[in-house]
């Protein structure tokens, strides 16, 4: 039974995916209120009727406290009701969601909004904090709160021992994520840079793609190690270079959710990878995969951020030249490894101008915790 003395609150998870699926049960059991949506009418009722969800985690009896909503996106009452609203949609999406819930948003009795997409916008190269400052302002995006680590939702269902990273510009609202969500089998643990998890939680997909060719080629041991290694270096030197804090790509959020990511078999993101390294096409992997696998759509997206910044991330640009200029998985790992040689760990002389702009946008300093 849940030992927390936390009160027990309204919570409306948007999106009932697989990430999305698992949380709402966790929080179920947590013996919160749970309501959650879907854009499917037969998702609705079919769960409301079997308390399974039809499309992913199909053996898990979900908690007897989620009532599933939807299709319609939740009206004004509706969000006035909750105490948090949980955003699990895939983030190219996420800004036509908030542009038709913004209306339904008051400030002075806003819900705790928690956000755990993992992704970087391709048109416009935003992460979800700008997103949310573009279309819900700057005092609702000050206010949110990210959630991000190693957390395949599997075994989140099963209660397995998980731990999370939880991050807010706003330190009250990053405790109180913290406090809803912690449980025995699920740790939370705050911080102050949701600019660093968001890009370690969405350039950790580019690299499990990496990892995944690398073993869809026949490597083993020794180069996914290297891999893993030189993904960290080369996230936080663009972490670091957009205004991020380093230390954030050594926590949950950034090496633990990359290990986790590069390693295991049934990561969406190494499975492209796994499955372009034993030669097959980029747009039969994504018709078949039957899930989302945001570290291709956000290869693009950062692609264009390296370039601005001038920073060094071989391994993203050469993932980058396999999945959208056709470049040879194998011709890409030659040239990968025939680069000179180079020093271990370095970081930018001149970094964070991105997160300048974005938090100037949000009326604060420059100053990440």
């Amino acid at each position: 039974m849940p030992s927390s003395p936390t009160p027990k609150s309204k919570v409306l998870v948007l999106g009932a995916g697989n990430f999305g699926s698992c949380l709402a049960d966790h929080l179920g059991d947590s013996d919160h209120e749970v309501y959650l949506w879907s854009r499917h009418a037969s998702f609705v009722e079919h769960f409301n009727l079997h308390h399974r969800n039809p499309d992913y985690l199909k053996d898990h009896i979900f908690s007897s406290n989620i009532t599933a909503v939807g299709p319609e996106i939740p009206d004004r009452e509706r969000i006035q009701q909750m105490d948090v609203v949980l955003f699990a949609i895939p983030t190219q999406g996420l800004r036509e969601t908030l542009t038709k819930l913004r209306s339904s948003l008051v400030e002075d009795t806003l819900p705790l909004m928690i956000f755990v997409n993992k992704g970087i916008e391709t048109s416009t190269q935003a992460l979800t904090l700008e997103i949310i400052a573009d279309t819900c302002g700057s005092e609702i995006a000050r206010a949110a709160t990210f959630i991000s680590g190693p957390s395949f939702a599997k075994e989140i269902v099963r209660r397995q021992p998980t731990s999370v990273s939880v991050a807010s510009l706003t330190e009250s609202q990053a405790q109180r994520a913290s406090e809803i969500f912690h449980q025995p089998w699920f740790r939370c643990y705050t911080g102050g840079d949701p600019i660093g998890l968001e890009l370690a939680g969405a350039l950790k997909n580019v690299y499990a793609i990496a990892a995944g060719m690398a073993d869809g080629l026949g490597f083993e041991n020794n180069t996914r190690a290297s891999l893993i290694t030189r993904g960290l270096a080369e996230m936080t030197r663009i972490g670091t270079a957009y205004g991020a804090s380093p230390l954030t790509f050594l926590g949950l959020a950034g090496v633990g959710d990359l290990f986790l990511t590069c390693s295991s078999p049934t990561s969406r993101n190494y499975t492209v990878g796994y499955r372009l390294g034993k030669g097959e096409a980029l747009e039969d992997i994504i018709m078949t995969l039957g899930s989302v696998a945001e570290g291709v759509t956000t290869a693009k997206g950062l692609k264009k951020i390296i370039d601005e910044m001038e920073v060094s991330a071989s391994i993203a640009n050469g993932i980058y030249e396999v999945l959208y200029e056709g470049k040879d998985v194998k011709t890409s790992v030659q040239e990968l490894m025939c680069r000179p040689s180079s020093r271990e760990l370095n970081l930018p002389d001149k970094a964070g101008e991105h997160a300048k702009r974005l938090l100037k946008k949000l009326g604060l300093d420059d100053t990440i915790a």
